[in-house]
């Protein structure tokens, strides 16, 4: 079930538009490896934009649906062999703080070492 408005989904569309193929799908298919791409392109840039160098209509189509739901991605928009496909960034870890309390002291100079 898509969670984006169809304003969403055209506004990503348009983004879509101007961005190169991050990942190409060849002869072998959606394999690990490529999922792995995948999945690191979508945390760096959230919207990304495959091309599947295979011919039939079909299996392009299986292969987009594998991928949206192999890394809970949103399907944009599909043309030919190129794929547009998005998943917005997870939220955020607060870091922990140091232990440290207050800062450390400036480095000593050569000079004051002198004097």
């Amino acid at each position: 079930m898509s969670t984006l408005s169809v304003t969403q989904r055209r506004l990503l569309s348009a983004q879509g538009h101007t961005l190169s193929p991050v990942v190409l799908i060849g002869k072998a298919g959606l394999t690990n490896n490529v999922i792995e791409e995948l999945d690191r392109g979508l945390l760096s840039h959230e919207l990304i934009k495959v091309k599947v160098q295979l011919d039939d209509r079909l299996i392009r189509k299986a292969i987009y649906e594998e991928i949206c739901q192999r890394l809970n991605a949103e399907p944009i928009q599909q043309i030919g062999k190129i794929l547009i496909i998005y998943r917005p960034k997870p939220e955020e870890i607060e870091k922990p703080k140091s232990t440290r309390q207050g800062r450390r002291e400036p480095r000593r100079t050569k000079r004051s070492y002198q004097t």
